[in-house]
């Protein structure tokens, strides 16, 4: 049975009772989901992406040890502990999600989408990756094979998407901004 109260409403009346009751600073959090959005988020993983994009050496690295090569940049601690990153290919397609919870690479892609924490996809996604990724607007030619990763509290993924033609004259935090988590996750292409 569905809920029939929208779940944004539900945390926002969760939030209120919260500072009424003095558990919860306002201030602190929304500075906390700033933070997650703008400076831990999918602008950390987009500037992985776009080194390794860049830099052939680095993307030897990043594929080798994912953990290690995200480190260089200073991202390390919880959620990203143990990073497999698993390259898409013309003919490979990578999908990362957790079937048993929603383990996620917070540090890399931010605060994850409430789809991404969802039963159905996380059922479906394994059971049938090409339908959902053609209900969430990517369609792959036949051809392609899906590989679907799943997370856990051991092992993150991290997609590291092709790189988009014609975008040989951008630079590094240009192609940066064209990354998006979607892409990350396996979900999306990215788009010069």
């Amino acid at each position: 049975m569905t809920d029939p109260v929208p779940i944004a409403l539900r945390a926002e009346a969760l939030e209120q009772l919260l500072v009424e009751r003095g558990l919860v600073d306002p201030a602190a959090m929304d500075a906390l989901i700033r933070e997650y959005e703008t400076e831990i988020g999918p602008l950390n993983g987009a500037r992985v992406v776009a080194r390794a994009w860049t830099d052939p050496a680095y993307r030897r690295r990043l594929l080798s040890d994912g953990t290690a090569a995200v480190a260089e940049f200073g991202f390390t601690g919880l959620q990203i502990e143990h990073v497999v990153v698993v390259p898409n290919t013309e003919k490979l397609h990578n999908l990362v999600v957790c079937t048993l919870c929603s383990c996620y690479p917070w540090a890399l892609l931010g605060l994850p989408p409430s789809w991404y924490k969802d039963p159905s996809y996380r059922a479906r996604a394994v059971k049938q990756p090409r339908a959902v990724l053609a209900e969430m607007g990517l369609q792959l030619a036949d051809d392609v094979e899906i590989q679907v990763w799943d997370s856990s509290s051991e092992v993150r993924y991290l997609v590291l998407p092709e790189r988009p033609a014609g975008t040989a004259h951008l630079s590094e935090s240009e192609l940066a901004a064209l990354v998006t988590r979607d892409a990350m996750v396996g979900v999306a292409k990215v788009h010069p």
